[in-house]
């Protein structure tokens, strides 16, 4: 069997990518912020916020692909202001991939990130109020700083959550190469036509080098968040 990848493969491994990271670098800011609301605020509605950020984790992609296509579809009330204001069409375009990468990593880039924001020690940040650091000084300096091996781990699970994604993608961009045809949506493929089990197997071992280095990556900065905090 031959071991290297055809250039549709490498297309496919090179989409993956710009995807994931594209998913992954739009949702952080917006990841930070949730899992901080979720961490440090008391507020009606929180655990029905806490709800609707895990759902794509509940639900099966495929209805999550159906809930972005409804909505950011050319005939969607999202899509179709984006396509009638700025000239940006999601559905069946590599960009659709991101947003869809970005909603399905979220859940887990956020859980990572609430749990290193709760693990600082609210003493810390009340000293700093108290020594009149305004409250965005005390997130830049002191909170962000302690969490950030959890940022870091959150972003990384979000990462490999959008290099394997897959049925939320392929309901809502489709399945089209060199567009939307990621890695899992082209092992799908290889495995329906004849002679495509080697173009799988490869791109399945690639997928699982990537996996696995993300999840040894996440927990090493989980051990660092873990140490910094009991200060060992």
């Amino acid at each position: 069997m031959e071991w290297s990848l055809t250039p549709d493969e490498w297309t496919a491994v090179r989409l993956s990518l710009r995807v994931a990271v594209w998913a992954t670098l739009l949702s952080l800011p917006l990841g930070i912020a949730v899992a901080w609301v979720l961490a440090r605020c008391d507020f009606w509605g929180k655990s029905l916020l806490n709800g609707v950020v895990h759902l794509p984790l509940i639900l099966p992609p495929v209805v999550t692909g159906f809930m972005l296509l409804v909505l950011f579809g050319r005939n969607g009330p999202v899509g179709g202001f984006l396509e009638d204001t700025f000239g940006i069409v999601l559905a069946f375009r590599w960009t659709g991939a991101v947003l869809a990468a970005a909603i399905m990593g979220f859940p887990l880039m956020v859980r990572a990130i609430r749990l290193s924001i709760e693990a600082v020690d609210p003493k810390l940040e009340d000293a700093a109020r108290t020594l009149g650091a305004a409250p965005l000084a005390v997130f830049f300096r002191v909170t962000l700083p302690m969490a950030l091996p959890g940022i870091i781990a959150g972003a990384i699970l979000a990462f490999a959550k959008a290099m394997g994604e897959f049925g939320a993608t392929i309901t809502f961009v489709s399945n089209i190469p060199g567009e939307t045809r990621t890695i899992a949506a082209a092992i799908y493929s290889l495995t329906q036509v004849p002679g495509g089990d080697a173009g799988a197997f490869r791109l399945t071992i690639v997928a699982v080098i990537v996996a696995m280095a993300a999840l040894l990556a996440s927990e090493y900065f989980a051990r660092r968040a873990q140490k910094r905090v009991s200060g060992r």
